[in-house]
């Protein structure tokens, strides 16, 4: 039985993440600075809260596993604008000491969760490929970059078994509302609590919208057949603006007799105007597939919001 180390679990993404590799017949192993939420995962799953500074017990954690998921990241666009310095000190090091202490394991796969909608910057080219230019335009995006680099330096330096992962925007349940990252779980709590939603220019942006188990499925999709060494698009390769995303939610609001309020905004030049991905590189070469069709995952994320966000 392998056994997988998922550090930052307890996030939107880790949470329906850790309940499919224990589904694929996996251990888990869940590290994040925030309390456990052993409560919530089956058996075979161990929670562990630690300090970013152990390096030790990080270490001794990644020694007992076979592979590994790194999810952690603690800024947003948003607020690594806001303070881009910060942005660095919070995720830049931590990547890298994961890439140092990793490599002194046996670990055979170690999966790096990047983002597929903010490294490429404004698109050359619809849909994008791996081989797209990257030239980010937030700090946010240099980061991430910057951590697939070091990721592929330690590949190609010291044989780390690291394949990175450029997700679209992901949503679902328990994603977190009014978090300045999420448009859906923003728009939907919003609805539900009879808030406005903003939009960010006369239509928003177009984002590629994936639902989260899809993304998990990738996941795993890239643990059992991804290349060492390689980067995969994961993304459904359809634009929505988010004014389309509202349209798509108005039929389900009014069955509740909510309205769907929304005000108009400037543009955000930290904004990547368009972003969809081209994912053909994983499906052909580990044979994932969207399962959960756009419309399907929102009204499953509906239905919870609803429960679970309304005033």
């Amino acid at each position: 039985m392998k056994r997988c180390c998922v550090i930052g679990g307890n996030g939107f993404i880790g949470q329906h993440l850790i309940d499919l590799l224990v589904e694929s017949g996996r251990k888990v192993d869940v590290v994040d600075t925030v309390a456990p939420l052993q409560s919530r995962h089956k058996v075979g799953v161990t929670c562990w809260q630690y300090n970013r500074g152990d390096k030790k017990f990080l270490q001794s954690i990644l020694k007992k596993c076979d592979e590994a998921v790194d999810l952690a990241y603690s800024t947003v666009p948003k607020t690594s604008f806001e303070d881009p310095i910060q942005d660095i000190k919070l995720n830049l090091p931590f990547g890298v000491e994961l890439f140092h202490l990793a490599a002194k394991t046996s670990i055979r796969k170690l999966i790096i969760v990047s983002s597929g909608g903010t490294v490429y910057g404004e698109p050359l080219k619809i849909p994008i490929c791996e081989d797209h230019p990257t030239n980010p335009i937030s700090p946010y995006g240099i980061t991430k970059l910057a951590i697939e680099k070091y990721a592929l330096m330690f590949f190609h330096l010291h044989s780390l078994p690291v394949i990175i992962l450029r997700p679209g925007n992901a949503f679902g349940e328990h994603q977190r509302p009014f978090a300045s990252q999420g448009f859906i779980a923003t728009a939907m709590a919003s609805i539900v609590q009879g808030k406005k939603i903003t939009l960010f220019g006369r239509m928003g942006t177009i984002r590629d919208y994936i639902y989260v188990k899809d993304i998990d499925s990738g996941v795993v999709s890239a643990l059992e057949k991804g290349k060492e060494g390689s980067i995969y698009n994961l993304g459904s390769g359809i634009g929505r603006t988010n004014k389309d995303v509202l349209q798509t939610i108005k039929p389900l609001a009014r069955v509740r007799d909510l309205a769907v309020r929304a005000v108009i905004a400037p543009h955000r030049k930290f904004d990547v105007s368009t972003n969809i991905l081209d994912s053909t590189k994983l499906r052909v070469e580990t044979g994932w597939q969207i399962k959960i069709s756009f419309e399907d995952g929102i009204k499953k994320t509906w239905d919870w919001f609803v429960k679970h966000h309304a005033s």
